[in-house]
């Protein structure tokens, strides 16, 4: 197993971000945050804005630079809004768009500036509704497809020079679904996963030895719904 160097997380204050950052400090890594707000750990971070694409590629620049490069980047920031596409505001719609595809689009092309080849890595968070459409989610499957096809495409453009891997998680227990109107909301007894768990396995991913690579990772509660 590869040690893990300095990982850049997106979103991570809070939820899978958040339990990234403290799986990577806790086996020895150095974890780095963009976010909208401060990170619960005192790591390096940036604030920014992930749905612009250049601030974002800019905060990246920023953060490498202090900390002299990356070794891998994982890119957990997500939102959602939930709705029948005539009635989600167009803002509200292209919003998810642009954090979760243009904003992990974003962040790893700004990425590969700094990280090492061959050696470097970049998992990348999508969803099973980036496999399965779901009714009243067209915004979030949209942009988590995005981050399917996306991914699929890098490990070919950069095999044999960064590893990459995608990431489907199934349903957490975050606060992802606090702001959601009732019906959007996982039922009271829905089976979830601890975002410290599906962060293990990151880390698992993470510390392959080199020229081994993870390239899906698919981890849903056994009673998942919404996948295969």
């Amino acid at each position: 197993m590869t040690d893990l160097g300095t990982v850049l997380v997106t979103g991570g204050s809070s939820g899978l971000g958040a339990a990234v950052v403290a799986a990577v400090s806790q086996e020895g890594g150095t974890p780095a945050v963009l976010d909208l707000r401060p990170p619960q750990r005192d790591v390096a971070h940036e604030l920014v804005d992930l749905s612009d694409a250049r601030a974002a590629e800019a905060a990246v620049h920023r953060i490498a630079e202090q900390l002299d490069g990356l070794h891998a980047v994982v890119t957990a920031a997500g939102i959602d809004c939930c709705g029948a596409l005539e009635e989600v505001a167009g803002d509200a719609w292209d919003r998810v768009v642009l954090v979760n595809l243009l904003g992990t689009a974003a962040v790893v092309r700004a990425s590969l500036a700094h990280l090492p080849r061959p050696g470097g890595r970049v998992v990348t968070v999508a969803s099973t509704l980036g496999l399965r459409a779901l009714s009243h989610a067209s915004a979030y499957c949209a942009s988590k497809f995005g981050v399917v096809g996306f991914s699929r495409a890098l490990m070919v453009e950069l095999a044999g020079q960064v590893d990459v891997t995608l990431l489907v998680p199934g349903g957490m227990d975050t606060a992802f679904f606090d702001d959601r109107d009732p019906q959007y909301k996982p039922a009271p007894d829905a089976k979830l996963n601890r975002p410290s768990d599906v962060a293990a396995a990151v880390v698992w991913a993470l510390r392959q030895p080199a020229g081994c690579q993870v390239r899906e990772l698919v981890i849903t509660p056994s009673t998942e719904p919404s996948y295969p």
